[in-house]
């Protein structure tokens, strides 16, 4: 099994405070993620950030569904 690198566990914790600041669970990201046209379901999507491995385009469409206009890297 392929370890996880420090990028890929940056990004975990990134999405995750980002969730968490706008209080916004797993299940309601699943329903913003439909609403820009993007099909995932709850238990992917909890699957993906919990290994940490997605997609610079994922992540980027994560934050526009949480309607995330700033990301502090620090």
């Amino acid at each position: 099994m392929a370890e996880r690198t420090d990028w890929e566990e940056k990004a975990k914790a990134l999405l995750r405070a980002e969730m968490a600041r706008k209080s916004v669970t797993y299940g309601q990201l699943v329903e913003r993620l439909h609403g820009i046209g993007i099909e995932e379901n709850e238990r992917n999507l909890r699957n993906k950030v919990s290994r940490g491995k997605f997609t610079a385009g994922f992540f980027l469409q994560c934050l526009s569904a949480l309607g995330s206009t700033q990301l502090h890297l620090e």
